[in-house]
């Protein structure tokens, strides 16, 4: 095998390597965005609406002890909801906020602050005036529909960054395979192609 029979080997093979090289940086850099987007999908969204469902639950109880008169429910229970809401505020605080949801999540623990001042009012009037509780209720329950919303649209468009990374791979897939054909079929021409016979004719 004469010196340039060798280069033109190493050449087509240099060439192959550095193409596949170059998809799979590709190929991981999409793979990466897919695997960022997955996790915030769950750890962002999916836990945080659970987040939300539980601090739906607690207010939801907190608006019916108001509704019957439970004076039980503010003696114990009341003040137990209140550690667990505050124990999911932290939750909550430690996820990848939008701007807008660190906006409303900010609202929310301003009215779940009033809320509290709310309820203790209302227990010193013998829970007879409850219009303010009832409307700081409603703000909370608006700031967790809100919230829900948030989770439903964001998760949405973590979706969208996974199906473009998906597709951006499916497509340098393809563009690899026929770029390796092509790379091949050159190779062969390079190898076979003898410029001392094609004198010879």
């Amino acid at each position: 095998m004469t010196i340039l029979n060798k280069i033109k080997w190493v050449l087509g093979i240099l060439m192959i390597f550095v193409l596949i090289l170059a998809t799979n940086l590709i190929d991981r850099n999409n793979f990466l965005r897919v695997k960022d987007s997955v996790i915030t999908i769950y750890e962002d969204r999916l836990v945080v609406n659970d987040i939300i469902f539980e601090f739906s639950q607690y207010v939801h109880e907190k608006e019916i002890a108001m509704m019957g008169k439970d004076s039980t429910f503010y003696g114990n229970r009341n003040l137990e909801i209140n550690d667990k809401i505050q124990t999911l505020v932290r939750r909550y605080s430690e996820t990848k906020l939008t701007k807008e949801e660190e906006r409303i999540f900010n609202e929310f623990r301003q009215n779940l602050e009033e809320l509290e001042l709310q309820e203790r009012a209302y227990v010193q009037t013998n829970m007879i005036e409850r219009t303010s509780l009832l409307s700081k209720i409603d703000d909370v329950k608006e700031n967790l529909f809100d919230l829900s919303k948030i989770q439903l649209s964001e998760g949405g468009r973590q979706m969208n960054i996974s199906k473009k990374a998906v597709d951006s791979v499916d497509l340098f897939t393809r563009l690899e395979i026929y770029v390796l054909i092509f790379l091949a079929i050159i190779v062969q021409v390079i190898i076979l192609y003898d410029p001392k016979k094609s004198s010879e004719d």
